[in-house]
């Protein structure tokens, strides 16, 4: 008989949570950025292995809202807490216990959810000692199923977080297919591969005050290749000269990476067009948040 299981991966901003995903799949399908609040929407994962089936659900980091983005995200995560199997916490490596995660552990009480504790980023820390010390202040304050120490980055402990997570499944069909990775449509693929550049090229607040949509994206006929339309939304023309670059030099190198990722993707090659536009203020402006699919037909 399979087994399947819904699991969220919940934590503060920037401690991995997108890393650990990726890593557990053994492909990239949520973008990562050294910048908290990477992501902004609900990304579901799919690992199939033998009889077991688990699907992941990759959350924003919960931290508190400045506007109406921000609150999208933040319901995004406790509707992701409230409809699954199971949480995966995940913490930074030697850090203190933040806020954000005690409001989870709360919620997990409240709800008496099955959850894991993994410890990311073990790698950066040379004192193993102080690994040990986190695990004894953090552990009493819930009866998690299991605490692993991992690292996203070089691997070290991802093995046992899947066997851990596998104890978790019950008895049940697939819910998809077993060569299913994401439920992600390719447009929101394309246009997140886009952001991530953003984040990683961009200074701090210029990427996460901008946001991508796909305008068009079409296979031509009796050929490999795949033309993608895009435009960059920004809240200010300052950001807009910025995102461009002098020359168009910046803009070139986003959609150089962008492309190079896409191709490697999707398995074909990609003509891949970008416009910079300006909406002042997207972030408060239900309606832009509503065309980009931040919205609440996410929550239906």
């Amino acid at each position: 008989m399979n087994k399947t299981a819904f699991i969220a991966i919940v934590g503060k901003p920037n401690v991995g949570k997108s890393s650990i995903l990726n890593k557990i799949l053994g492909q990239k399908i949520a973008i990562v950025s050294s910048k908290p609040q990477t992501t902004r929407t609900r990304i579901m994962g799919v690992l199939t292995e033998n009889d077991t089936q688990l699907v992941f659900i990759d959350t924003p980091g919960l931290h508190k809202p400045r506007n109406n983005l921000d609150k999208f995200m933040l319901r995004s995560v406790n509707e992701s807490v409230a409809g699954v199997d199971a949480c995966i916490l995940v913490v930074e490596a030697d850090r203190d216990i933040s806020d954000e995660t005690l409001q989870l552990i709360d919620k997990f009480k409240s709800m008496d959810i099955p959850a894991i504790l993994a410890i990311n980023k073990t790698d950066t820390i040379q004192d193993k000692s102080k690994l040990a010390e986190q695990i004894s202040k953090i552990s009493p304050l819930y009866d998690f199923e299991a605490v692993v120490p991992c690292s996203a980055q070089t691997g070290s402990g991802i093995s046992d977080l899947k066997t851990e997570l596998k104890k978790l499944a019950y008895e049940s069909d697939f819910m998809f297919d077993e060569d299913t990775l994401t439920d992600q449509p390719e447009r929101v693929i394309a246009s997140e591969i886009i952001r991530e550049k953003l984040l990683r090229l961009l200074e701090r607040e210029v990427p996460h005050g901008s946001a991508v949509f796909v305008e068009r994206m079409k296979e031509r006929q009796d050929s490999n290749i795949i033309d993608i339309d895009a435009v960059i939304y920004c809240e200010r023309d300052s950001h807009k000269g910025i995102i461009i670059g002098k020359g168009g030099s910046m803009l070139k190198k986003i959609g150089t990476y962008a492309r190079q990722d896409m191709e490697k993707f999707f398995d074909c090659k990609i003509n891949l067009q970008i416009w910079v536009k300006v909406k002042e203020d997207w972030r408060n402006r239900e309606s832009i948040l509503r065309s980009l699919g931040y919205d609440e037909s996410n929550f239906e």
